[in-house]
Order: structure tokens, then sequence, then C-alpha cells
């Protein structure tokens, strides 16, 4: 009997120490922690973090569209430009007055030239009466008045009728959150940047227009077009060239994320137009009124580009503050916490703590 209570005493020490235990961590889970009101600190990991109450004097200010200088030689270099032949196309060439030469696609003999003239990989045709003949790299006009003065040679009246029937020499690429990725041919009309994706369907619901990587021979540009409206400029812009492809980005890498005693816990995606702190509150359905500590709603601003993250906080639980965030501009990977009360700590440490003390009320009564 006595080696039976000394046992149960046992039990019933281990579980009264562990409800001790948990009794010492009243703030068990996430939570802020102990932070200066203002300034620079060190934490344990040792990353230097930035703490300021949010005011109108501390409100960080609008992200600025910068012109880099690749984007503005982009740009620059781009200019609309009368379309080249290129190795691939096929071109219909018809000399007045000459059936038997270049017959036309209607006609019914067997003459190879009906479906037109392709240019080799090299960039020549092969035409009657003179040959291979240098195609590729020159508008129609040029090409024409070339093959005109060799024509000249052999025919009296020449005077050809050029142009290209099928565009397969210079293309374009599409991928990424569009509807319809693919290839693309550049046709006597320029394509630009905003043509582009309308012919690969426009963005997805998913996709993000304010995140497009344009590759050119090897070497990423990356812009938006809500970015180079910001600066003034315009997709219609930046006209595309042979090889050129263009992705499109997703959105789940334009979000903020949302932890702590929020309405609705889940990422929230920053749309072209921006997203205000505001915004942020409305779509995660506010604070939770029964556990939420309104008086300090925290930003953590990480960039790994800098020496230190920032640490923004503010108040709440007065209806003015709603000016204050609503002009508080969210960024990318932005995280939004906000603490639970100290009752609501204190409830979830006695709620972990009731299957101990049960144990200890079964094993007293045995």
């Amino acid at each position: 009997m006595r080696r039976k209570s000394y046992s149960l005493l046992r039990v019933a020490c281990f579980l009264l120490v562990s409800m001790l235990s948990a009794c010492t961590s009243i703030n068990s889970g996430l939570q802020a922690g102990d932070l200066p009101p203002n300034g620079a600190f060190v934490a344990e990991n040792g990353i230097t973090f930035n703490v300021q109450p949010l005011n109108v004097a501390t409100l960080p200010p609008k992200q600025a569209t910068v012109l880099d200088s690749d984007l503005y030689n982009l740009v620059k270099a781009s200019g609309r430009i009368d379309y080249r032949i290129s190795e691939g196309d096929i071109l219909s060439i018809v000399l007045t007055g000459y059936p038997d030469i270049t017959p036309s696609a209607a006609a019914s003999s067997g003459n190879p030239y009906t479906s037109g003239f392709p240019v080799d990989q090299q960039g020549f045709i092969q035409f009657p009466l003179i040959g291979r003949i240098k195609a590729s790299g020159m508008s129609v006009p040029q090409f024409t008045a070339t093959l005109q003065s060799k024509l000249q040679r052999y025919l009296k009246y020449s005077d050809p009728q050029v142009k290209i029937v099928n565009y397969r020499g210079s293309k374009f690429f599409v991928d990424g959150d569009v509807n319809q990725s693919g290839e693309f041919a550049i046709a006597d009309v320029p394509v630009s940047l905003y043509s582009a994706i309308s012919m690969a369907g426009g963005a997805t619901e998913a996709g993000d227009s304010n995140n497009i990587v344009l590759n050119r021979q090897g070497k990423n540009y990356n812009l938006g077009l809500r970015s180079l409206r910001q600066m003034g400029l315009s997709a219609n812009q930046i006209y595309l060239q042979d090889g050129d492809s263009i992705h499109v980005n997703s959105q789940s890498r334009n979000k903020v994320y949302v932890l702590g005693e929020f309405g609705k816990i889940a990422p929230v995606a920053i749309p072209e137009q921006g997203l205000s702190l505001a915004h942020v509150l409305g779509e995660s359905n506010g604070l939770d009124s029964n556990t939420a500590n309104a008086a300090k709603i925290y930003i953590v601003r990480d960039n790994p580009e800098y020496k230190y993250t920032n640490i923004y906080y503010v108040d709440m639980q007065t209806i003015t503050s709603l000016a204050l965030a609503n002009r508080f501009e969210m960024q990318p990977n932005d995280i939004l916490y906000v603490d639970p009360t100290g009752l609501t700590r204190w409830n979830r440490v006695i709620s972990s703590l009731l299957p101990s003390t049960s144990a200890i009320n079964t094993l007293s009564r045995l």
C-alpha cells in the first residue's frame, strides 16, 4: 500500500512541476516580446532591428519608382523600325506580264514557286533567271529594289511586286501566368510589350502584370505595367525583337503575411493599384475582438539588402488611427502581427494545464 502511495505521489509531483513550469511562461506561443519603444537594438538572432511608432512624422514615404540605367537604355533603344526579312519567311513575288516565271497561287502549273519563295537559313532565296539572291536583313522595299536591278539584265519591263505571305523568321516567347503561353511571330507591324501580353491572352487572375521579366540576349529586365506608368512611360514604348522572351510572375510572390489575433489568418495579395494597412485589416476581417491587443499592431519589414529590419507599430484602439493606416503603403513580404491580450494568454495557459490538473484530481481520489 505504501509503495502504491509513493508511486502516486511521484506522479503527482511530476505533474505539479510541469504545471508550475508552464505558469512561469504565461506568454506562451508567438508574441512580440520585450521591444524598446523606439530606436535600434540587436536581437538574440543577431539581426539589428529599428523600432518606430507609426505617426505622420515616421510614416514611410511611398516607394518612388526609379528608372534604372538598364531600363532607361532599353526604352531609349526601343523605337519602331521597319520589318526586316528573316530566315524562314516566305515571300510572294509577282512579275507583272511574266506569268510563266512567277505564276499566281491559283495557277494549276507545277511551278514550285506557286506557294512562294522561302528564305533559307543563310538568308537567300532561289529566284528564276538570277539564281540565289540575298533577302534577309532587308526591308521589303529594299529587297524589291535589289531584285529589280538584277532582273533588268534579263527582262525589259521588270516590276516585281514583293510581299511577305508567311512570317516565320522573327519570333518571341511568352510564358508564366498568362492565359496562352507560347511562341508568337513578329509580323510587319512592330509588337510592343503590351501587345505581346495581349497576344498571349493577358495575365491570369493569379498573374502579376507589375512583375514581368523581359529577357533579351541573355539579360533580364524587371519591369511592370504600373511601374512604367508611374515613371511616365508605357509598355507600348518597348518593342520586341527576335528571340525576346517574356515571363509574367505570379502574385504569390507579391503578398503581405498576416499573423496573430486577426479574424482571418491568410496571406493578402498586393493588387496592381497597391495595398494599404487599412485594406489588409479589412481583408483579414479585422482584429479578433475577443483576443487581440489592439494597442500595438506590428509591421515587420525586412530587406536583406539593408543592415537592419524595420518594425513599425500603431495603436488601433482609436478610430483616428484608421486614417494613418490608410496612408501606410504595404510592401511585398511585409509581416503584419498583433499580440493577444494578457488575459487571453493566461486563459490559454490555464487551458493547457487543465489535462494536468484533471490527472492530479484523479490520482488524489485513488
